[in-house]
């Protein structure tokens, strides 16, 4: 156990220096986090280099579920691994269903965890509608959602690049998303989160890079 956390230490800083000095990776944080609470970290995705991203510049090891065919290069699996990455194959991951009780797994079992609410990276860098899961999850366990937003990545490295080009990344991490019970209860509850949070990614995404 402990020489997990000593690696995952060693992967986390090694990326986040060369994030750092390669692409002049900033983060800016609206609100400070709290240290008690577990959080939904609902970002915005344009790159294979979000999770890695967010992984290095999020204080604490967040959890994500990421496609098997990532994990067929060792050194470049043990990396993601470390960053909190968990395996699935499309088999596995073929229902909307299967996703949300695997998000919810990793939750409950303490973690703080990763979710892309677009379901997939945009094609053309433009954020894409957000579907309903990470309103889902929030519901069904009572959970705070932090909104976070990356510009630059679509630039460092878009669809079918093998290669990261020196472009300035920025990541912000919102302010805190809570509910009330009812909402968290009600019918029409998922998409006043849904509305709440589509709205705060509009705003964060006007903050630019």
């Amino acid at each position: 156990m402990k020489q997990n956390r000593i690696f995952y230490a060693i992967v986390k800083y090694f990326f986040k220096f060369l994030l750092k000095i390669y692409n002049r990776c900033s983060v800016e944080w609206l609100e400070e986090l709290p240290d008690d609470q577990k959080v939904i970290v609902a970002c915005n995705h344009a790159s294979n280099l979000d999770p890695l991203v967010v992984g290095c510049f999020f204080p604490r090891r967040l959890k994500y579920l990421a496609k098997i065919e990532l994990f067929s290069f060792k050194p470049f699996a043990k990396a993601i691994e470390a960053l909190g990455a968990v395996p699935v194959s499309r088999v596995d991951n073929a229902t909307a269903a299967g996703a949300l009780k695997s998000f919810m797994k990793l939750y409950r079992e303490g973690n703080d965890v990763l979710i892309f609410p677009e379901g997939g990276r945009t094609l053309d860098g433009n954020l894409q509608p957000l579907e309903a899961g990470v309103a889902v999850i929030a519901s069904h366990e009572r959970a705070p959602i932090l909104p976070a937003f990356i510009h630059g990545t679509f630039k460092a490295m878009p669809p079918d690049a093998f290669f990261v080009k020196p472009s300035k990344i920025k990541i912000t991490f919102g302010k805190l998303l809570t509910f009330d019970d009812e909402i968290y209860k009600s019918r029409e509850g998922r998409n006043i989160i849904m509305n709440k949070l589509n709205g705060v990614f509009k705003e964060l995404e006007a903050r630019g890079i």
